[in-house]
């Protein structure tokens, strides 16, 4: 493990507090507030409960997932002196994937204890499986109190490992009365989601009852100082998404550079992590701007590309899939090539001449544009990007990617820089230079798990 960098810090005290192993607030209000949260989510659950009934019986896939979050599938429960566990849990496929470095290192300091992966979405559990064979994937749980206190009796965990943010008020409220400290790594918090926590900061979820915030800057250090939790409890790490990007020039598999371009020669510009709406526009400003270059579109939930392929032959030729030229197909050079596979985007990356980053010419947030930077690649995203607000900066200081100010800039941006392939190198070295100097979060982070939680928690003693 490489020297950790240096970095400020909130959270400076001489003796940092203890982990938080009990309920820090047990009054008769609090526990009509989780009655009434409770009841909600039952409501939420009954009242459709006949649509579930036929999506369970229509679709295995959805059956085992309800059952799932409703606490089937989950690991025997540990028995007096086995092996302690460490949960980490992300919502979907990005804090999956971010915590693939500090799950590494975890393992490497802490071998006597065993890794639960959890997650929410089908995409993101695909992923984890993919990611980490070794460890045990799970499906978080709904958030009733009694399917959560049945998920932590399970799992046991010493600690649980929330990646970004993603509180829920009956997990936290069960782990502190079940004596298991939390903590938040890498952890960020928009204004927009600032401002709607501020409102009802006195109610639910309470953010007293983390144990540690590793926050990845001193911005939003100071919105979780902001929303009462303990300034000695927050700590500045750093991204540790950047320590789970390999950097430097990659080269794809000579099967993905078969399929992805199609033609010697042929210049190959991947969109990765498309949402809804956006594959029409990239369909689009391909065909008016760069219809000899080959469009790799990636969407962020593959289980739309068949439907994908229907919508965008309406404006041309019918893009194929990556699954149908796998089975025989002959590619074409002429037409889009839709990724519908899981866990492959790195490597089309890999194959790619420039890359355009989704989920930003809609209102949604943006995607993490320091994947393909990483490999050296030019990156263009459309303007929004407020979840990614601390990358997309980076890297436009450094001159490394293309901000649009809309759709219409984007036919645009494509042709001035496949034809500017100088400008394209800069812009990829930039890119590479920018997430190298970020890298060294992890180490930070391992050290606060480790001196604030992991070694000070009666679980890891037991």
């Amino acid at each position: 493990m490489k020297p950790a960098p240096e970095r400020a810090s909130i959270g400076g005290a001489p003796t940092p507090p203890p982990p938080i192993l009990v309920d820090p607030d047990p009054g008769i209000l609090a526990a009509a507030l989780y009655a009434l949260y409770d009841l909600t989510w039952l409501l939420a659950i009954l009242v459709p409960a006949p649509w579930w009934l036929v999506r369970s019986v229509t679709s295995a896939r959805f059956r085992a997932t309800a059952g799932a979050r409703l606490g089937g599938g989950l690991p025997r429960a540990r028995r007096p002196g086995e092996r302690g566990r460490i949960l980490v849990h992300g919502v979907s496929v990005g804090e999956v994937k971010a915590a693939q470095a500090l799950v590494r290192e975890l393992r490497i300091a802490r071998p006597d204890l065993d890794v639960v992966v959890s997650t929410v979405t089908t995409t993101g559990f695909d992923v984890a499986r993919k990611l980490y064979p070794d460890a045990t994937v799970v499906r978080f749980p709904f958030d009733l109190s009694f399917v959560v206190r049945r998920f932590l009796r399970r799992v046991a965990p010493d600690c649980a490992v929330l990646v970004e943010l993603e509180v829920w008020p009956s997990f936290l409220r069960e782990a502190n009365r079940a004596g298991i400290p939390i903590a938040v790594v890498n952890g960020r918090i928009t204004e927009r989601s600032y401002r709607r926590y501020q409102g009802f900061k006195n109610l639910l979820p309470q953010f007293a009852r983390i144990s540690l915030y590793c926050a990845q800057d001193a911005e939003y250090a100071q919105r979780f100082i902001g929303l009462d939790a303990d300034p000695d409890r927050v700590v500045i790490t750093g991204n540790v998404k950047a320590d789970g990007l390999r950097t430097g020039a990659r080269e794809a598999t000579a099967e993905i550079l078969e399929r992805v371009a199609a033609r010697p020669g042929q210049l190959v510009v991947v969109a990765g992590s498309t949402h809804a709406s956006e594959e029409a526009a990239l369909v689009r400003a391909w065909r008016a701007s760069i219809p000899a270059a080959r469009l790799v579109l990636v969407p962020r939930h593959p289980e739309r590309a068949g439907g994908l392929v229907r919508e965008l032959a309406q404006l041309g030729p019918e893009p194929q899939l990556l699954t149908r030229l796998r089975a025989g197909e002959a590619a074409d050079p002429a037409r889009p090539l839709v990724v519908d596979t899981i866990g492959e985007l790195e490597q089309v990356y890999a194959a790619s001449d420039l890359v355009f980053v989704g989920g930003s010419l809609i209102p949604h947030g943006g995607q993490n544009m320091l994947e393909p930077a990483a490999q050296g690649r030019a990156v263009v995203y459309g303007p929004h990007v407020a979840n990614f607000l601390q990358e997309a900066g980076l890297l436009e200081r450094a001159g490394a990617a293309w901000r649009l100010v809309g759709e219409a800039e984007l036919a645009t941006a494509l042709r001035s820089l496949l034809d500017d392939p100088a400008r394209r190198l800069a812009m990829g070295a930039a890119g590479r230079s920018v997430v190298e100097a970020q890298k060294g979060a992890t180490v930070l982070t391992l050290r606060a798990l480790t001196e604030r939680i992991l070694a000070r928690s009666p679980l890891s003693r037991a």
